[in-house]
């Protein structure tokens, strides 16, 4: 097997270059099982996480008071 080096300066390409590595090396079938020991499914419940709020929204009187109103 010969190495080749190749000179990346950007995440695509990046990708590019590697998802044809995979897919030379190990076939679209290959390539597939593999990226798929890396997806872990994701956890928690996200809808309820994303509107989840630390912070109290501010109210109309800090907003002009932010704006100079």
């Amino acid at each position: 097997m010969i190495a080749t080096r190749l000179n990346i300066t950007n995440n695509t390409d990046l990708q590019e270059n590697g998802l044809n590595a995979l897919k030379t090396a190990l076939g679209v079938t290959g390539t597939l099982k593999f990226l798929e020991q890396f997806d872990n499914g994701g956890s928690g419940d996200y809808t309820a996480e994303k509107y989840k709020c630390e912070e109290p929204e501010p109210s109309d009187a800090e907003i002009r008071k932010m704006f100079g109103f």
